[in-house]
């Protein structure tokens, strides 16, 4: 008569009068799942298949067992009555009613007639250096054009995309041509804002022509500042937004940035003679006393606080939306 034998990883029949101390080869320990590695806790093999795992050979030699291990205990399951005794001799809580809170209502949008501040400024140690600079070269070069006011033979012709010289005085008569915008790099295409011929080589953005003409300018005047387009863009946080304008070396003495709940001016100087300006009907409402600009020698960041904390929709307020001061006056 053969049995099954229970012993772990062995589960074949065998004859009770031909059982020796060899005839089984299982497991004496234990199955082991973990992370995701399955194996027995008396021998090291370790596979992630479970088929693998069942056909993993046992590691120990002994008799056959025909003894079936006793049944797992299970959980006493209570009797409704029992369930109900027992909550019984629970005690008793107070019940709490949680009410869900009430919406922030929207911050009704201020007058734009409202007085404008000017936006505390932060000033790096990078720009002071680079400004020490400049201040020193520029000290220089005053100097050198104090000692002869004369245009020296040779000098260039400071407009933008003449690349003429001075040669004498017939040259004060010569009719310049030249670029009056701006250079723009974007997405790899080079072109002057004033006429837009754009290509991706530098050496044939350099050559292009100009397309304005006008008289030569020989001494550039210090008192004069070019106002130019500067690349600027913003991103915004759950409590703040930000504003950064890419522009070297602004001049904090000459430049301000003021505001009120919903109005921005931007008045920048930089490089000694450029000139961005910006005004913007911001989206949103914004805290004026916890803003702030950031100045560094590469870019100036506006930091404004928003006054409730919701998303912008974008920066401007689209002008079709913009409230007229009569109505709001009325409203008022």
């Amino acid at each position: 008569m053969s049995l099954l034998c229970y012993n772990r990883g062995c589960g074949q029949r065998f004859d009770p009068d031909s059982n020796m101390n060899d005839s089984c080869t299982y497991h004496p320990g234990v199955p082991v799942f973990h992370d995701a590695l399955k194996g027995w806790s008396c021998c090291k093999r370790r596979t992630t298949d479970f088929s693998d795992f069942l056909s993993i050979a046992g590691c120990t030699k002994g008799f056959h067992n025909s003894e079936k291990p006793p049944e797992p205990v299970k959980p006493d399951v209570k009797t409704t009555s029992e369930r109900k005794e027992l909550a019984d001799l629970k005690p008793k809580f107070q019940e709490h009613i949680i009410q869900a809170p009430k919406p922030v209502e929207a911050i009704r949008r201020p007058s734009p007639d409202e007085p404008m501040s000017c936006l505390q400024m932060k000033i790096s140690a990078s720009l002071k250096q680079a400004l020490e600079k400049l201040q020193l070269s520029s000290g220089n070069e005053m100097k050198k054009e104090e000692d002869s006011n004369e245009i020296k033979i040779g000098t260039t012709c400071k407009n933008s995309g003449c690349s003429k010289t001075f040669e004498g005085p017939h040259s004060m008569e010569e009719m310049c041509t030249y670029h009056s915008g701006v250079p723009i790099f974007h997405e790899g295409m080079k072109y002057w804002s004033c006429c837009k011929r754009k290509t991706s080589d530098f050496n044939t953005f350099l050559s292009q022509e100009g397309c304005t003409t006008g008289i030569h300018t020989w001494i550039k005047k210090d008192s004069e500042k070019k106002v130019v387009s500067c690349r600027h863009d913003w991103h915004q946080t759950g409590g703040e937004v930000i504003i950064s304008i890419y522009a070297k070396n602004a001049v904090p003495e000459l430049s301000h940035v003021e505001a009120n709940s919903t109005l921005l001016n931007i008045h920048i100087i930089f490089e000694g003679d450029k000139e961005f300006n910006q005004n913007l009907n911001l989206w949103g409402v914004i805290d004026v006393k916890r803003s702030y600009v950031s100045m560094t020698a590469t870019k100036i960041e506006l930091t404004m606080r928003k006054a409730e904390p919701m998303l912008w929709a974008g920066l401007e307020l689209p002008a079709s939306k913009v409230q007229p001061k009569q109505d709001i006056a009325e409203q008022a």
